[in-house]
């Protein structure tokens, strides 16, 4: 059974953190690019984040840019996204996504991107 199983969210007020992560199970991370998504409330998912299979690319939406951080631990079959400096426009279920090889396709993997997982929800208010 494939899985994507994403945990770490939560509530936090603006300018904080979290760090999501996104556990794998029935096949090894290793040769696959992982990407992060993210839903709002009445908006289409969008990507977010993308690494690939051995960490050394990682790419970001502008959106998050210079807050956010993805990385892996390939032993452990997870892998995680550092938010800092929340905002409120960052809520929001995370999703983690899994590509179809090992590189990324800008800030997503390379499709198609399968989603095993049911999110994990962020919400950042005061």
């Amino acid at each position: 059974q494939l899985q994507l199983v994403e945990s770490g969210g939560g509530l936090v007020q603006p300018g904080g953190s979290l760090r999501l992560s996104c556990a794998a199970s029935g096949f090894t991370l290793n040769y696959y690019a992982i990407g992060w998504f993210r839903q709002a409330p009445g908006k289409e998912r969008e990507g977010v984040s993308c690494i690939s299979s051995s960490g050394g690319i990682t790419n970001y939406a502008d959106s998050v840019k210079g807050r956010f951080t993805i990385s892996r631990d390939n032993a452990k079959n997870t892998v995680y996204l550092q938010m800092n400096s929340l905002k409120p426009e960052d809520t929001a279920v995370y999703y983690c996504g899994r590509g179809e090889r090992y590189y990324c396709s800008g800030y997503t993997p390379q499709a198609p991107v399968h989603y095993w997982g049911n999110g994990t929800l962020v919400t950042v208010s005061s």
